[in-house]
């Protein structure tokens, strides 16, 4: 397999096939926007439909607190680690990258369990303990050890964007580390808050540029359409194009693929 396939239906698709392998995904987005159902779901569907097992490397839960939410999700997480298919880490931020005379905190475990998949909750929290300017060469030893590894990670980042201004990726100073960037949102639309998924970055695939709306709900992600006849969605204040905007619209389309062909 040239992919490592999340299992969500219409997300694959969204990338080309799936995740690139051995790459280093950063899953950007605010608290309680579907980061860690994404990381979930990835791990499980890669052991219960692709034979690939792994890893979730947590700073701040507890692996109850994981178990739980899992199971409200549908999902028996316990029994896939009890089958050592699963490993639940909960360390400190200092320790993921330590190394001593036995090698890195993961690596009995990368060797036990045979991992492919690892998710990293969060750099966010490495910064937090690392702070300054050691946190990116931190950052870039860990990207490094899990690709050494052979493992496709995803590494989940809390970003709050300000209200009505664009989620600006770039200001986490980390997309250069990584190979692709999936950027979570909430938009409000109508007076009701909705989430919105996007793929910001994919190195040496296409992919799909297009925001599509998605829900969690038991059995995890549910993704949807694209916010047809809205702009400014990436902004959290999204407008309702008009009659008009979508006449334009149309029209400088042939346009603009000719100024692309030429």
């Amino acid at each position: 397999m040239t992919r490592a396939r999340t299992g969500i239906q219409g997300f694959d698709e969204m990338l080309g096939g799936g995740l690139m392998r051995n790459d280093a995904i950063m899953v950007a987005g605010p608290a309680g926007s579907g980061k860690t159902t994404l990381g979930l779901e990835y791990l499980i569907n890669g052991i219960t439909r692709y034979g690939e097992n792994g890893i979730y490397v947590t700073f701040e839960e507890m692996p109850d607190q994981i178990f739980r939410d899992a199971t409200n999700l549908g999902w028996d997480i316990k029994k896939l680690e009890d089958a050592g298919q699963l490993r639940i880490i909960c360390t400190s931020p200092h320790l993921i990258t330590a190394t001593g005379p036995r090698g890195g905190i993961l690596d009995d475990t990368i060797d036990f369990t045979k991992a492919k998949r690892i998710v990293v909750d969060s750099l966010s929290h490495l910064e937090m303990y690392v702070g300054g300017k050691e946190f990116r060469p931190e950052a870039y030893k860990l990207v490094r050890y899990l690709k050494r590894k052979g493992l496709t990670s995803l590494l989940l980042w809390e970003a709050t964007p300000t209200h009505g201004q664009s989620f600006g990726v770039t200001e986490v100073g980390l997309s250069f580390l990584v190979d692709c960037v999936i950027v979570f949102r909430f938009v409000e639309i109508n007076s009701s808050m909705r989430r919105a998924l996007g793929v910001v970055k994919m190195r040496g695939s296409k992919h799909d540029a297009q925001l599509r709306e998605f829900m969690v709900d038991t059995g995890g992600i549910k993704l949807s359409d694209s916010f047809e006849g809205y702009e400014g969605i990436m902004s959290g204040s999204p407008r309702k194009l008009t009659v008009m905007d979508e006449a334009v619209e149309r029209f400088s389309q042939p346009f603009a693929s000719k100024r692309k062909r030429a």
